[in-house]
């Protein structure tokens, strides 16, 4: 289910899955992926004749597949799959299959409930969007990328509308990109478009443009902002209203600006991976006061602390209150929250997982080839063989951790207080 206060979080652990001997039976085990919730399992499984299943905690789906790839779970505990069946390719939904097959089928995205999903498609030798089975009535050139709006309602995508003949600069300079949304293309044309946002209420959708050789901007609902800067990075809408921020370029620097005005007063060597807090009333953001030193600044303010290596998208507990991000220095990774780094370093850290109020900041981490949980800065003793990000439970008090051990599928749920400290 969607909502994590109706999972079961009763503490202890149950083993779902068998995968050792699901990899017995098989030729081949493809990627893992498990669902939110933890209570079930799947991945790709060849039999010894070459042909492709879908297993789900061990179980093989019915529906005979060519191949098949890309698993992933809705969020609404559906799983999907795009498959290829009689040399064509659809999207599977728990074993059932869109009707329309396309020769190629890729990168499935899906609303925040997880009632609409969405993928590209290529027709031919042209391409579009197809929604819940649907596709577009246009068909493009190219489409690189899309967004489909937290609703479901919208989707939109960076389109190639006008053909470019090989060496042909002067077309090039004119603009043969676009984007379109819900099948309809922008009039206004871009040497180049990427990363497409849509406003959390559904409303706007924006993109980095290149409008000049050495010219970038911001472009929403197919106007461009005034400003134009040396480069952009992707826009980020705030969380509430309409606010629309991107990091910019002036000259050799980097700030922040909000539709198209400077928001930052600072100016930084870099700045990227813009987050706002769920209010969207702050905003963090990684950035560079110097070369190669790394670190979050918050509100315009950067962390004293700084790292040698690189420092990932910053992540707001659900207050906003505090920030954490995973770092490299010298090779080693750690998590930092508000600029204090873990006395703990790892192989490897994922992203950062925070609950509500101030409670313990926890995160998927490797250490000599085994996995674990580390818990402000401080290893866990389980180690799994695979291992999922951790969920903190939406009182704070729990954790449920998905993983691999001894060859077994474990969804397990402890008590924070018994985690160590």
């Amino acid at each position: 289910m969607t909502e994590p206060d109706k999972w079961n979080w009763d503490v202890g652990s149950r083993n779902l899955a068998d995968l050792a001997a699901l990899r017995a039976s098989h030729a081949d085990v493809h990627e893992l992926v498990a669902s939110a919730d933890g209570e079930r399992v799947a991945a790709p499984v060849v039999a010894e004749d070459g042909s492709f299943g879908v297993a789900v905690n061990g179980e093989v789906w019915d529906t005979a597949l060519e191949r098949a790839w890309h698993l992933k779970f809705t969020p609404d505990d559906r799983l999907t799959a795009l498959v290829r069946v009689d040399d064509m390719w659809t999207v599977a939904v728990e074993g059932e299959l869109w009707d329309q097959r396309y020769p190629f089928v890729w990168n499935t995205k899906f609303s925040a409930d997880g009632r609409v999903i969405a993928a590209q498609i290529k027709a031919g030798m042209e391409y579009s969007l197809c929604i819940d089975g649907q596709p577009w009535d246009r068909r493009f050139l190219s489409v690189r990328n899309y967004a489909l709006s937290a609703d479901g309602r919208r989707a939109a995508a960076l389109v190639q509308v006008e053909d470019l003949a090989e060496a042909d600069t002067e077309k090039f300079a004119e603009g043969t990109w676009s984007v379109a949304v819900d099948g309809e293309a922008w009039s206004e044309k871009f040497i180049g478009v990427w990363t497409p946002v849509i406003s959390p209420d559904g409303e706007h959708v924006a993109v980095q443009a290149r409008t000049e050789r050495f010219e970038y901007t911001i472009a929403a609902d197919g106007a461009k902002w005034e400003s134009r800067y040396g480069c952009v990075w992707d826009p980020v809408f705030r969380p509430r209203g309409a606010g629309l921020l991107a990091p910019v370029r002036t000259g050799a620097t980097w700030s922040l600006a909000e539709d198209g005005a400077p928001l930052w007063k600072a100016s930084y060597v870099q700045l990227w991976y813009v987050r706002c807090s769920p209010a969207g009333e702050r905003v963090a953001a990684v950035v560079a006061a110097d070369w190669g030193r790394w670190t979050v600044a918050v509100d315009d303010r950067p962390w004293d602390r700084t790292f040698g290596d690189v420092v990932l998208a910053p992540v707001f507990a659900p207050d906003g209150k505090r920030v954490a991000a995973t770092v490299k220095h010298e090779g080693r990774w750690t998590v930092a929250v508000d600029g204090e780094a873990w006395p703990g370093w790892f192989d490897m850290v994922w992203s950062p997982v925070l609950g509500p109020g101030r409670g313990p900041v926890l995160a998927k981490v490797r250490q000599r080839g085994a996995y674990g949980v580390a818990v402000n800065g401080r290893l866990g003793a389980e180690r799994y063989e695979h291992l999922w990000d951790p969920v903190v439970s939406p009182e704070g008090d729990k954790v449920l951790i998905r993983g691999v051990q001894d060859g077994k599928y474990t969804r397990r749920v402890v008590l924070i207080e018994d985690l160590p400290d």
